[in-house]
């Protein structure tokens, strides 16, 4: 069992940063994949990011490369979601989500264990 916390949401402009952090209960953090994902007013929720445990490697949505980091510390228990040159788009509910697989990392139904979210409003 898993358990996951979500902080570091906000309001923020336009251009400006914020990073999400991902809690996690539990001694085999370390043998999940971890993914964020977002889910706006009306919208279903869709993939942000993930990083494979076995290896790290990460991925990305086409509409936050370059602009979103994914990261872990294992030691910390803990994922991260750094965003900068945020978009009033990105304005959503971010969710973080815990696997032990190792594919099929950008869809909701590969996750196990789920966060309560965290809101992200990015104003004009």
């Amino acid at each position: 069992q898993v358990q996951l916390v979500e902080s570091g949401g906000g309001l923020v402009q336009a251009g400006g940063s914020l990073r999400l952090s991902c809690a996690a209960s539990g001694r085999t953090f370390s043998r999940y994949s971890m993914g964020w994902f977002r889910q706006a007013p009306g919208k279903e929720r869709g993939f942000v990011a993930a990083i494979r445990w076995t290896d790290d490697r990460t991925y990305y949505a086409d509409s936050v490369k370059g602009r979103f980091t994914i990261s872990r510390v294992n030691a910390k228990n803990t994922v991260y979601l750094q965003m900068n040159s945020l978009k009033p788009e990105d304005t959503a509910v971010y969710y973080c989500a815990a696997s032990p697989t190792t594919s099929g990392l950008d869809f909701a139904t590969t996750y196990n264990y789920w966060g309560q979210g965290t809101q992200v409003t990015v104003s004009s």
